[in-house]
């Protein structure tokens, strides 16, 4: 059963990792046109694990922006995994303090949405299933980044092959995935117009925080779904 978990993540995870590979390369070749050396490219990616997060900073890295502000806006970026970590909180009370570590920092969209999906499912969130789904997606990122870092020359513009589409069209799946849930399209709706007025008048990365918040902010007023009960029968002894 345990290996049975393990190969079922990484068939999960396996259409993740096809979509972030030319990503991860991309970030190896912008790494060291900023001035990274090879260690530098890898270690950022073993460590961080954040796509935007990592080209939004390396992009302050190349505008020589003061440490605390790059710091500040990956947190920006970031800011929804906190989010994503108290809400599958309640699906790994199961396990151990080690494995709630290696969770929450392999913990990615993807690898968040995929866990909701399956505990929805009744399926059992296990850390074999947990870690085949994130280890198909880990491992590939670091080795792209190094072939990014050594071959970065000969990738030219991503937008003109069409690689700039592969995440937003997966996540675009990973949204809809959650439309059958209750109050979907007005919550989905409040985050893309702030997000998209965000981008316009406060700029990146703060949009996808602001988003988030909104988002957020209105599912917090929606009424709750009325939930359907059986009816209570009170029986009174004479």
């Amino acid at each position: 059963m345990t290996q049975d978990d393990f190969w079922q993540g990484v068939r999960g995870g396996f259409p993740v990792m096809v979509s972030a590979s030319p990503f991860g390369a991309l970030f190896g070749a912008l790494a060291i046109d900023n001035g990274f050396s090879l260690f530098d490219a890898v270690f950022m990616s073993a460590t961080l694990y954040a796509g935007a997060s990592q080209m939004v900073g390396i992009e302050l890295f190349g505008h020589k922006v003061q440490p605390w502000l790059i710091v500040l806006s990956i947190f920006a970026v970031n800011f929804r995994h906190i989010l994503y970590s108290a809400s599958i909180a309640r699906h790994i009370r199961h396990f151990s303090a080690v494995q709630k570590f290696f969770t929450f920092f392999l913990l990615v969209d993807p690898q968040y949405a995929e866990t909701e999906k399956r505990a929805e499912r009744g399926e059992p969130v296990t850390f074999t299933w947990y870690l085949g789904f994130a280890m198909i997606i880990y491992i590939p990122w670091q080795i792209t980044t190094l072939l990014g870092a050594i071959f970065g020359q000969m990738i030219g513009e991503p937008r003109a092959i069409g690689l700039d589409v592969l995440l937003p069209i997966y996540f675009m799946g990973l949204v809809l995935g959650f439309r059958k849930r209750d109050n979907w399209l007005p919550v989905v709706a409040a985050s893309s117009l702030a997000s998209i007025a965000a981008m316009h008048f406060v700029g990146s990365p703060w949009h996808v925080s602001i988003g988030a918040i909104a988002g957020i902010l209105l599912a917090g007023c929606l009424p709750l779904p009325k939930r359907h009960e059986e009816p209570v029968t009170l029986e009174h002894e004479v």
